[in-house]
């Protein structure tokens, strides 16, 4: 944990935001996988992180704005617990080191809600046990469950702008997850199966004291966005491409990507769009600043890819023109980054609307690759985000907008038809927003065409 000061301070912070009444956190229980003692890996939810700290499931803490006090409700280990966990510190120690004072049984929580007659603000929950709970605490059905948009948007504002020792953490997680990329660009060879590779840098983090912050993507089906099946045998001529991230003892993550051969060199054809993504990224990247809108920073970075795709003659037109007409997401589906912290997609679990864009200019949610974009508003000094472009050629998605005539003003299909199965590539780094610009968070990973190279020559 942080200083306790730190979480009195983050408490305090929001009071202030809250004009009266309660703020209610619920922490996360372990999840059964198939059944009730055989439990997935424990993680607290993020925002009882960010104001309790403390990594304890099945707890709840309130935080009276009207008393000027917090109260953390759980309980203390039973001697069954003692018997099959051995004896850990007491809720009373960790609540210390969160500068509590004040701690209640669990089953005093439902006392101390119902007998309130005063405004009680809560998130929305994700845990099936916690909208069980609420319903029970409120007496309403999940349908009626009403999370407090006052608390949602504090939160949100309070978060987004990380501290001085967050970005300490969010650093450690990147430098190992530097290094777990680098030596999987180093270890790789034709005949592995994938899953060989997420074994190894499953094993590099481990033994760095942190975990994945989320289900690694490693897959030489690149083009499949989200791709988790990892059964596949490399094969010369096959690229590989790496998004994986870890996170530290603190919960703080980091989110990186890499393409690349699994012969020394790319083909011709995925070095030219390897540089076209590469391009950019810089592109991206270079326009980090406060004040800048983030959907314009995607508009300009997809067209840098249309300009690129237009000289290898896949596209056509004019680059503007045909972002605008929404044609470069036959070639680029998602979003261009997201906000990133205590959680890999930061905060997703509040809202996109809350977290990356502002109730003057709503997310678009119905336009295809808008509605994958999880930020668009202006950006701020403290703001941790990922810049991460792509180039996908997903054959299914191709014939569907060739046989409906779409973007033919844009798209060259003759061609594209001929390099249906290419894949895909993505590029991806993490930064902080400061006050004249950007700062790429830590340590530099190869990403260069050149850089690629030297690091495939030492596994072959």
């Amino acid at each position: 944990m942080f200083p306790s000061q730190t979480y009195t301070e983050r408490r305090n912070i929001l009071s202030s935001s809250i004009a009266n009444g309660m703020v209610l956190f619920l922490g996360n229980i372990d999840n059964p996988i198939n059944f009730e003692h055989n439990t997935y890996p424990f993680r607290q939810d993020s925002t009882f992180l960010y104001y309790i700290g403390i990594q304890t499931p099945r707890l709840a803490a309130i935080i009276d704005i009207d008393e000027r006090k917090t109260i953390l409700f759980g309980n203390e280990m039973t001697i069954d617990d003692v018997v099959w966990m051995g004896r850990l510190a007491t809720l009373r120690e960790k609540a210390e080191l969160s500068d509590i004072t004040e701690i209640q049984p669990f089953e005093k929580l439902y006392d101390y809600i119902r007998k309130s007659n005063r405004s009680i603000h809560y998130l929305p929950p994700y845990q099936s046990h916690n909208k069980i709970l609420l319903q029970d605490l409120f007496g309403i059905s999940i349908q009626q469950l009403a999370p407090s948009t006052v608390l949602l948007r504090a939160i949100a504002k309070q978060r987004n702008i990380k501290q001085d020792f967050e970005l300490q953490e969010i650093e450690k997680a990147v430098n190992v997850a530097v290094d777990m990329h680098r030596m999987a660009i180093e270890i790789t060879k034709p005949g592995f199966k994938e899953y060989e590779i997420t074994n190894a840098i499953q094993y590099y983090a481990q033994n760095h004291e942190t975990i994945f912050s989320y289900p690694p993507i490693v897959t030489k089906r690149g083009a499949i966005l989200h791709n988790h099946y990892q059964q596949n045998t490399l094969q010369i001529g096959d690229m590989v491409l790496n998004d994986s991230g870890v996170e530290t003892s603190l919960g703080y993550c980091s989110d990186l990507t890499r393409t690349y051969p699994v012969d020394q060199r790319f083909t011709p054809l995925q070095e030219d769009i390897y540089a076209i993504v590469l391009n950019a990224l810089k592109k991206g990247e270079s326009l980090l600043q406060p004040g800048k809108k983030f959907i314009d920073i995607y508009y300009e970075t997809c067209e840098e890819l249309v300009g690129g795709l237009i000289q290898l003659g896949f596209m056509k037109g004019n680059p503007k023109e045909a972002v605008a007409n929404n044609a470069h997401t036959l070639f680029f589906q998602c979003g261009l980054g997201h906000m990133m912290g205590l959680d890999v997609h930061d905060m997703e679990d509040l809202g996109e609307q809350y977290v990356g864009y502002t109730d003057d200019e709503p997310k678009n949610t119905t336009l295809f690759g808008l509605k994958s974009l999880r930020l668009g508003k202006a950006l701020e000094p403290g703001n941790v985000l990922t810049v991460e472009p792509g180039i996908y050629i997903i054959p299914e998605l191709i014939d569907q907008c060739k046989a409906n005539k779409m973007f033919t003003d844009f798209v060259n299909y003759d061609k594209l038809m001929r390099h249906q199965n290419f894949g895909g590539i993505r590029i991806e780094d993490n930064y902080v927003v400061t006050p004249t610009g950007y700062r790429r968070i830590g340590n530099y990973l190869e990403r260069e065409v050149q850089e690629i190279y030297t690091l495939r020559q030492k596994s072959l």
